[in-house]
Order: structure tokens, then C-alpha cells, then sequence
């Protein structure tokens, strides 16, 4: 594995550092075996559910996994029944709302490509209505920090949780190998309560 290094971001010309950085996590995770991907996602799963915090109820979101992320049905298929499992839906307004979600269900493609409930935004669930959201991430450091795509969709989201207290507990997941050694917070970065990879629970 490529060695860690560390990055600084600011509001400098130096943020290209920063979609460098996920240019090559993205293409680090998709160069993954397959092999190893199933094996992490069942292992992602174990970790999500010893979590303190694990949900026991509620409503849960997930993602629809793209680009070489990990995938999470392992996870939504061991979640206890009282668990509602929900995926992100895209608003007009650039917040994600969510929706209930079970295999077979309905599906249809996003602006970026990404498979969502077949509902209308309006009458799906607030980002506040969660009780545990599954972030995906680009890259993290051991510290809690998530690098993200850089769209600010989970940042605007639950931008609330900079002042609140969980719920929704927001929990970033991703494989080990896309840790680095420390990702500098921006103002409106959300810091998750937690990070699970397939090997690891970073709090």
C-alpha cells in the first residue's frame, strides 16, 4: 500500500493538494481485489454493529456504493428488524433528504449517477429525522476527520450536529486503505462520532 502522507488544505491555491489527494484514494480503493472487497464488507459490517452506539431502532441511512466504495448490504441485512434501512435522496434545495429503502424497490438515477429512491424529495425524511447515518468518505485520518467528495452534501446536511449532540449518530466508513496520516478541518467540515473500516473503529 502507498505510503500515508500529509496534507494540508487551506483556502490557498494549495487545495489542489486536496483533490489530488482524492484522485488517488479513489483510484486506490478501486484497485482493490474483489475478493478483498466482499471479505471487507462483512467485516465493515461486524464493526458498524459493535458499535456503542449501534442502532437498535430507528431510522438508518445508508449509500448506494459507487466508484469502488464498500458496500454495505452486509450491514443492512444484519440490522435488528426494528431498524428502518434509507437511502440519500438529492433536493433541490442541496440537502439530502432519505428514504426508506428494502431490495426491490424502486430505484432511479440521480444527477451524478447515483441509483436513489423513487420518491419526490418533498415527501421524504429530513436529515434531522435520522437516528444513524453510514457516511461514505474519500479518505480519513485516525483522528475522526472525513475527506469527502468535496460536494458538501453531508456537511450541509447535518451541519446542525456542529452544535448538537447526536442523534443522528454519523458514522464515516470506508476501507484502511484509504487512512492518511492527518486531513486539516475546514469550518464546515462535520467530524464524525466515529469512523469504521473492515480492520478498525476510530472514535
Amino acid at each position: 500500500m502507498r505510503h500515508a502522507r500529509r496534507v494540508r488544505f487551506d483556502d490557498s491555491p494549495v487545495n489542489t493538494d486536496r483533490d489530488q489527494l482524492r484522485r488517488e484514494l479513489r483510484a486506490r480503493r478501486r484497485e482493490l481485489p474483489a475478493a478483498q472487497r466482499i471479505a471487507a464488507a462483512d467485516a465493515l459490517a461486524a464493526q458498524l454493529l459493535a458499535l456503542p452506539f449501534a442502532p437498535e431502532r430507528g431510522y438508518v441511512a445508508g449509500y448506494w456504493a459507487m466508484d469502488g466504495e464498500i458496500a454495505l448490504h452486509a450491514w443492512q441485512l444484519k440490522l435488528p428488524r426494528s431498524c428502518v434501512y434509507c437511502l440519500p435522496v438529492l433536493a433541490d434545495d442541496e440537502l439530502l433528504r432519505f428514504a426508506p429503502w428494502r431490495p426491490g424497490d424502486a430505484l432511479v438515477t440521480n444527477r451524478f449517477g447515483i441509483p436513489e429512491p423513487d420518491i419526490e424529495p418533498s415527501s421524504a425524511l429530513q436529515a434531522g429525522d435520522m437516528d444513524f447515518v453510514a457516511m461514505p468518505l474519500v479518505g480519513f485520518d485516525a483522528h475522526g476527520t472525513r475527506l469527502g467528495m468535496g460536494g458538501g452534501w453531508y456537511d450541509r446536511s447535518f451541519a446542525f450536529r456542529r452544535e448538537s449532540p447526536a442523534p443522528p449518530w454519523l458514522v464515516g466508513v470506508g476501507f484502511e486503505a484509504q487512512r492518511v496520516d492527518s486531513i486539516d478541518l475546514h469550518d464546515w467540515d462535520v467530524r464524525p462520532d466515529a469512523t469504521c473500516t473492515e480492520s478498525a473503529i476510530y472514535q
